[in-house]
């Protein structure tokens, strides 16, 4: 299949209207996603080294993951400062983040945030930078927005066949709607997977003791019937559509066994679906002088 054009503008109005339409699905979601989520969120505060007192960024923030967890880590001495694209997302995360006292929620672009340079002691950013268009621009940027020594700690997902938690119900999608291939500039939840390339562009933003290690975020499900549940709650809805034109109906049942299929075979015999879905942990410094 032949792929389109790029438009950077046109996807991240895509991104916006999308997340946007899903934010109260992973709301909904929310208790069974950090399952696996959570562990990766300690991780990230570990690498960035966050304390009571901090100022932290957390970039692309969704409903409040990882904001809510740094703003009990920094105390009431310390601001968390939580960013994303989607409007809906920056009011789920304020309302769940109000009686804490200490975060701000933005909606906002890490590829050209209006915030003061320096003011920020760690930036965490919890699958969100791997959206970003340009890579090194937003590196330049989170460099810019730390103070010296500042850590960068994110999480960013490993190839699609290490992270069976996103990926196995989207191939079934892709092949039963025949989607076409998109370009290959397009930020994928798969666009930071070399961990050489990672490093590459964090250097060439200027960020040193540059680190990336794997990580198995530890999702699993209690059955085939919960990962359907998933992919219906928390998938675009243009996707949902498109498998009302092609099937007739967004409930087609072939569309949902196939996905429910295509985890069949992380099934442990007491039924529950494993799910561990490789992460990588991206670490950088921000140099002293």
């Amino acid at each position: 299949m032949t792929s389109t054009r790029f438009d950077p503008a046109r996807f991240k109005a895509t991104q916006r209207a999308n997340w946007n339409a899903m934010s109260a699905g992973w709301l909904t979601w929310r208790e069974k996603f950090e399952r696996g989520g959570t562990p990766v969120s300690e991780r990230l505060l570990e690498l960035g080294e966050v304390r009571p007192g901090h100022r932290v960024l957390d970039v692309g923030t969704g409903i409040g993951e990882p904001a809510v967890l740094l703003a009990n880590t920094v105390g009431e001495h310390g601001r968390v400062t939580a960013l994303d694209l989607s409007e809906e997302m920056v009011e789920i995360a304020r309302a769940r983040s109000a009686a804490l006292g200490n975060v701000d929620v933005l909606r906002g672009d890490l590829e050209s945030l209006d915030l003061p340079a320096g003011a920020f002691d760690a930036l965490i950013s919890r699958w969100g930078l791997m959206f970003a268009v340009d890579h090194r621009a937003a590196f330049a940027e989170a460099a810019r927005v730390l103070v010296p020594g500042g850590r960068l700690a994110a999480s960013v997902w490993g190839p699609p066949e290490t992270a069976p938690m996103i990926s196995r119900g989207f191939r079934v999608l892709a092949e039963r709607l025949e989607l076409p291939q998109p370009p290959p500039e397009e930020p994928s939840p798969y666009s930071m997977s070399d961990p050489a390339q990672v490093e590459r562009e964090l250097r060439a933003a200027g960020f040193a003791e540059v680190s990336v290690t794997g990580f198995d975020a530890p999702f699993w499900l209690t059955g085939t019937d919960e990962y359907v549940e998933f992919y219906r709650t928390c998938s675009p809805p243009g996707l949902l559509t498109m498998i009302e034109k092609r099937f007739g109906s967004k409930d087609d049942p072939d569309t949902w066994a196939a996905i429910a299929a295509s985890v069949e075979p992380y099934r442990r015999p007491d039924g529950r679906i494993d799910l561990p879905s490789r992460t990588l942990l991206v670490r950088a410094v921000t140099p002293l002088s």
